[in-house]
This record gives structure tokens, sequence and C-alpha cells, in this order.
């Protein structure tokens, strides 16, 4: 993964909604939520609903499909298993991590 992606990833997330919104989409699983359930569960207007999910969706974390009447929002879970691990690759590369030098010192 590209630094700017990432960034852009961490930077629709860094809002409460969007980040709401998304952890919902995470518990939902691969069945995903529709809209209107989402809009439900978070009290909030069908046009903030709307600029929060484009949000995400641009960045690559949201998917949606269109089943009949109904729009399906999903956690993209490969995008997310990305961003996890451009987070995490680099872990203590310059140094031993805490985690590990209290278990060498036990």
């Amino acid at each position: 993964m590209k630094l700017e992606q990432a960034a852009k990833q961490l930077e629709a997330l860094g809002n409460p909604t969007r980040l709401n919104l998304y952890r919902l989409l995470v518990r939902a699983g691969e069945v995903g939520r529709p809209v209107g359930s989402l809009q439900e569960t978070l009290g909030i207007a069908a046009s903030t609903l709307s600029h929060h999910l484009h949000r995400l969706v641009l960045t690559g974390l949201v998917t949606q499909e269109r089943q009949a009447t109904t729009l399906i929002c999903r956690a993209n879970y490969s995008a997310m298993n990305g961003l996890i691990g451009f987070l995490a690759d680099e872990c203590c590369a310059d140094s031993a991590c805490a985690s590990t030098a209290e278990e060498a010192a036990a």
C-alpha cells in the first residue's frame, strides 16, 4: 500500500461519524447492511449518511451493491487488512518492541 492511500483512508476514518459507520459495517460481515438500517442505527439524516458513505467508498474502504431498490453497504475487508498491515508491517523495525524486550527480560 502506498503512503498516500493509507493517509486518505485514515483521514476518512478520522471523522467520528464515519468511524462509527465503518465499525457497524465491519460488524455486519460479508452480508453488509442496507442504507436504511444504517441510517436508523446512526440516527442521522439521509443526506449526511450519503456524504459519509461516499467518502468511505472513494477511499475503497466500503463497497455498495444495489439489490432491487435496496442499497447494501459492506466493509471492504481486503482494504481494511491492507491498511492494518501497512500500519503494522514495520513495527519495531528500528528497535525492539516493548513486548519483545519484556519477554526477553522474563
